[in-house]
């Protein structure tokens, strides 16, 4: 049997940060160990800061060479991701700049929309007229929902039109790939997609590319938040929490990461006169960013119930998991339920920085719990989330697509 040819779309993919570049990559990986040809069409490395590197400006697409398959990187605006408006711009962009690789593309088998949600759908469906391959469109998120629990859309006659939208980008692909149990029921009930059409397949981790550092022993208990500092996650919730332990010398809280909300987060700290908290939100190296990682004693998710994004699973989760260490889940959702299942932290009460605070102070105290969270969570993820479960996974579903098509 010949390879698999796969077309992945994807606005963002790596350098680019953040969940769906780690899921895109993730699945990419784990799909080209299955022996499948992959190419990619994405943008120039841009988010979330908007800095395009020099090597692109001035260009219209540049084709390069990874390890996992072909990449063809085209034009996007530089653009931050710090306005609504922005991002819709380079949404759009996206959407007829992904058509410059088309005469580049060669055969291909099955065409995976990645990443943006919503948006990926459009160009998937001109290169599926072109190369008379098949759609799977993938969910990272719930759009236009996540756009209505913000406020961001209130018109009723807009919403018939995203939700119409929104319909048309679930019936159209023969599969759909969400990354949660929620993301599927959420799509079944309010779009009437049929249950053996959605297949829930998790953002995985690449833990070949996890460096084990071992944690150096000091004085000090290290709390950490890391990832993208966005509106799905409650920071005011950690920053109390701080707060309210900061007597407890020998505890320091870390919240890494970029994003739109650096600035809020800033000015809370300096308004509470938090000392016992560092604000880092430096880009770094992955190597760098796994020695970060690997000297915390304990990492937060900081669910925020004024998004859907709990609904989901986000990345960091599993690269939680994956350095051995325990997570405190503030979550009434898919978290939550994650974190139970593998019995790998402890999970209260979303907004509630007391509960924080004293579930913070108890796994303190407890070295052993923390110890027996963190190898449960580490021995899951190596088990059932690696980029090479995630791609058998996916690859499965290729298949079936593909044999759909054949008779």
């Amino acid at each position: 049997m010949s390879k698999m040819n796969v077309l992945i779309l994807a606005q963002y993919f790596p350098p680019d940060m953040g969940g769906a570049s780690t899921r895109t990559y993730n699945v990419a990986k784990g799909l080209h160990k299955k022996g499948c040809n992959i190419k990619v069409v994405t943008g120039f490395p841009h988010y979330p800061h908007g800095k395009i590197p020099k090597i692109y400006q001035g260009k219209a697409f540049k084709m390069e060479e990874r390890k996992i398959g072909e990449i063809v990187r085209v034009w996007l605006p530089a653009l931050p991701h710090n306005k609504i408006i922005n991002r819709i711009v380079l949404h759009f962009c996206f959407i007829f700049s992904s058509l410059f690789a088309l005469p580049f593309i060669g055969e291909v088998d099955v065409i995976w929309a990645a990443n943006p949600n919503l948006f990926s759908i459009y160009p998937a469906i001109l290169y599926c007229m072109f190369k008379n391959a098949p759609i799977i469109r993938n969910v990272d998120d719930l759009w236009p929902e996540s756009f209505y629990i913000r406020g961001l859309v209130k018109s009723k006659i807009l919403r018939n039109i995203l939700d119409f939208t929104a319909w048309l980008s679930y019936v159209i692909p023969v599969a759909i790939t969400p990354i949660s149990p929620s993301y599927k029921q959420r799509i079944i009930e309010k779009y009437n997609i049929a249950k053996n059409k959605i297949h829930i397949i998790e953002v995985g981790i690449d833990i070949d590319e996890i460096s084990q550092f071992n944690k150096t022993d000091n004085d000090i208990f290290i709390v950490m938040y890391s990832g993208i500092l966005g509106v799905g996650y409650d920071f005011n919730c950690v920053l109390k929490a701080a707060k309210k332990l900061e007597d407890y010398k020998s505890i320091k809280f870390v919240i890494r990461g970029i994003g739109e909300l650096e600035h809020k987060i800033r000015k809370t700290i300096s308004e509470y006169d938090i000392k016992n908290l560092e604000l880092d939100a430096n880009y770094v190296s992955k190597t760098k960013l796994a020695q970060i990682l690997s000297s915390a004693d304990l990492f937060l998710l900081p669910m925020s119930i004024r998004s859907n994004a709990d609904e989901g699973l986000p990345t960091k989760v599993f690269e939680y998991q994956a350095f051995g260490k325990p997570i405190i889940c503030c979550s009434q959702g898919q978290s939550a339920k994650y974190i139970r299942s593998t019995d790998s932290g402890l999970v209260v009460k979303p907004e509630d920085h007391k509960a924080l605070a004293e579930a913070i102070l108890r796994l303190y105290r407890d070295n052993k719990s923390r110890q027996r969270l963190g190898k449960n969570g580490a021995y899951y993820v190596s088990q059932n989330m690696t980029s090479e479960k995630i791609g058998e996974r996916m690859f499965r579903v290729f298949s079936e697509v593909i044999c759909l098509k054949m008779h």
